[in-house]
């Protein structure tokens, strides 16, 4: 199938993608967003489509997904970061407490950590904190996604294991740190 027609069959299904979005949205502009980065991904990933299948079905898909996608984003943003204006005694006290040499001795002890990783589970690690997606890291060094995704996994697992002292859970037991 030439890009050009697959292109256009793709624009064809618009006046319907409008409605399906304006469902997830209830807002006009942010229904008109979602029709064009639908469009885009749809553009994008052309090649993965299979001839002879539901191009509607295909559409909505993305959508649907990438609708999902954005709401965890900007729900996951909102959980960071926090939009009020008057700044309370409770964030105050929480922003002023630690000092310089406590940040430094807990780097200290993050530095220790992550050196302390095997390479195995040290770089697919750094790459994803870095920001690299799964199948870039995968990509990148050449094994499966689901091995990197583990690998991940069980580099947080001895991270964890190895910064126990800094949880709630072990200053609230009364353990020294």
């Amino acid at each position: 199938m030439k890009n050009i027609t697959f292109d256009c069959q793709i624009c064809d299904h618009t006046p319907s993608l409008q409605m399906f979005a304006l469902r997830f949205t209830q807002n006009n502009d942010d229904a008109d967003d979602l029709v064009q980065d639908t469009l885009i991904r749809a553009m994008r990933y052309a090649d993965l489509y299979k001839e002879g299948t539901n191009l509607r079905g295909w559409l909505y898909t993305i959508m649907k997904n990438t609708f999902i996608n954005d709401y965890k984003k900007s729900a996951r943003h909102k959980k960071v970061v926090e939009t009020s204006e008057d700044l309370s005694s409770y964030q105050l006290l929480k922003s002023s407490e630690g000092n310089l040499g406590e940040n430094h001795f807990v780097g200290e002890d993050i530095n220790k950590a992550l050196k302390s990783l095997s390479p195995v589970y040290y770089i697919p690690f750094i790459k994803y904190f870095e920001g690299y997606k799964y199948h870039e890291i995968a990509e990148e060094l050449t094994i499966p996604i689901g091995t990197v995704k583990t690998r991940i996994h069980v580099a947080r697992q001895l991270l964890k294991d190895n910064l126990k002292m800094y949880s709630q859970d072990h200053r609230k037991a009364g353990a020294p740190n």
